[in-house]
């Protein structure tokens, strides 16, 4: 597999500014598919909040994407914190007056199965993968609802629809992604909010790229994955694209699986 392929999809593409005038807000926009989406929506016209539970990390992407031109604010979030998550919603109505479009990226993982998890390592993967979303949508709903024809999309993964036999908090946790987001999508149909939730499957990001380099096209999910390579953070970003601009405006409650094919088996 060549490692050196570049995971911004699409980086030197036409702008075509599928979210002029949006204000989004993506939370672990700082790393992998966070970052690939903050600079496609940036791209793409929104007024961005960006959020991720490194404050320095933040500064220094808000300062690039900002001299790219891009209409920017920064803020440190820890989405497991409902006092957080206050704050950042509330900066954002100071600053551009409401919020179209709400990204749930970040997340944790913890590979240990039933029996080998730790009781203090599942409570954290549930609370930022799994209440870190649902305090997200709870927070930022009035906004939301506000706007009229707003989009939210959370990130479950190929591991909330099939099993592993590992990672018994993260599965547990992505399973009620795609729950919380259905039962989510059904309430606010008719209140002007779309939810849908994409599903990334292998992809070369810095939460596995430690396996992929070490065990590489033997990665046993990529060997399963009928294209043979992990995805790109980029062309997961182009799925959240989708969903949170007006081409998706008939979907909700959707899953988009992003896997190179691996749950088609």
């Amino acid at each position: 597999m060549d490692r050196a392929v570049n995971t911004r999809v699409g980086a030197g593409a036409q702008i075509n500014g599928r979210l002029t005038g949006k204000v989004a807000l993506i939370t672990g926009a700082t790393g992998g598919i966070g970052l690939a989406t903050a600079e496609l929506f940036a791209r793409e016209g929104a007024r961005l909040v960006v959020a991720d539970i490194d404050g320095g990390a933040v500064d220094v992407l808000a300062a690039r994407l900002r001299a790219d031109g891009a209409e920017i604010m920064g803020a440190e979030l820890d989405v497991s914190a409902a006092d957080q998550w206050a704050r950042v919603v509330e900066s954002t109505q100071r600053r551009f007056g409401g919020l179209d479009i709400l990204i749930n990226i970040a997340g944790v993982v913890d590979w240990g199965g039933i029996e080998d998890a730790e009781r203090e390592q599942w409570d954290r993967v549930i609370a930022v993968n799994q209440t870190g979303t649902w305090l997200g949508m709870k927070t930022a709903m009035p906004l939301l609802r506000r706007s009229g024809s707003a989009s939210i999309v959370n990130t479950s993964s190929v591991l909330g629809i099939i099993g592993s036999g590992a990672a018994a908090a993260y599965q547990a946790s992505k399973g009620a992604v795609r729950l919380l987001t259905k039962t989510a999508a059904v309430e606010y149909a008719t209140r002007g909010v779309r939810v849908n939730s994409v599903h990334p499957g292998v992809i070369a990001t810095p939460m596995i790229r430690e396996i992929l380099d070490e065990q590489g096209d033997r990665q046993p999910d990529i060997v399963r994955t009928p294209m043979r390579r992990a995805g790109l953070a980029g062309e997961v970003a182009y799925a959240m694209l989708f969903l949170a601009s007006a081409e998706s405006s008939y979907v909700t409650g959707a899953e988009l699986v992003v896997d190179g094919g691996l749950t088609a088996h």
